[in-house]
């Protein structure tokens, strides 16, 4: 439990960590830097997905049950899209939230971060591996999200301390929903692949639905290949720690 606590903050505090140091760097570097920050996390978010989550989910329930569970859950995240209670957004001017969007954002951050607490939690329960790998996962995919995140608060109206803070408070959510996954699912062992299936289901539409799209707004050859190493390094990274020891 204690490994399931440090990897909670690290995936809360580690990313708000990160955003705020990209936040110190001057916006052209910043600009430059996150298409690559969004591809390594689409990465880690697939390989976690197929390396880990699904593989595991297979091994403790039927297969067309993990196969259907994961259909259930991209369509009801593709839902609460549309109904703008799951949305992420990587850019100040997006066109969902606009000026408006700085309580909605918080609210689904805080909710998602919850949510991320329950899926590290049931990785951690199945085995330290996937719980470390899932956790990094986490983090990948945070950082950026906080950074834009954080730029929509700001392109509401609020100054920048308070932004983060109100960010910060959000991106701690990521421990009650670790806490109240582990004491939960280690009572009821059998929903474990299930959750395990919807947490896949949720990083690969983060990942294709979200990520893959900002990606594809570059389409230079040297960006083209740039995403597609830095891709295959985040599915690295999850492969090592999945498999590496």
């Amino acid at each position: 439990m204690t490994w399931l606590i440090v990897f909670s903050l690290l995936g809360s505090i580690g990313a708000m960590g990160g955003a705020a140091l990209l936040l110190a760097f001057p916006d052209a570097m910043r600009r430059r830097l996150l298409p690559g920050l969004l591809s390594y996390a689409t990465g880690t978010l697939l390989g976690a997905a197929f390396l880990g989550m699904i593989p595991q989910g297979l091994k403790q329930a039927p297969p067309l049950a993990i196969t259907g569970t994961v259909l259930a859950g991209l369509v009801a995240f593709f839902i609460l899209e549309k109904l703008v209670i799951w949305r992420h957004c990587h850019e100040a001017g997006c066109e969902t939230h606009g000026h408006q969007g700085g309580a909605l954002i918080l609210l689904g951050d805080a909710f998602h971060n919850f949510v991320d607490g329950v899926v590290i939690a049931a990785a951690f329960l199945t085995s330290p591996a996937l719980g470390v790998a899932t956790a990094l996962a986490v983090i990948a995919h945070e950082i950026p999200q906080e950074l834009g995140d954080f730029a929509i608060l700001l392109h509401s109206g609020l100054r920048k301390s308070r932004a983060f803070a109100y960010n910060l408070l959000s991106s701690l959510a990521t421990l009650p929903g670790a806490l109240l996954g582990w004491f939960w699912l280690a009572d009821v062992r059998q929903a474990i692949p299930y959750v395990l299936a919807i947490s896949a289901a949720s990083f690969i539409y983060i990942a294709v639905a979200d990520l893959v799209p900002s990606l594809h707004r570059d389409t230079t050859l040297k960006s083209s290949v740039t995403q597609v190493v830095l891709i295959l390094a985040g599915i690295t990274t999850i492969a090592f720690f999945r498999f590496g020891h």
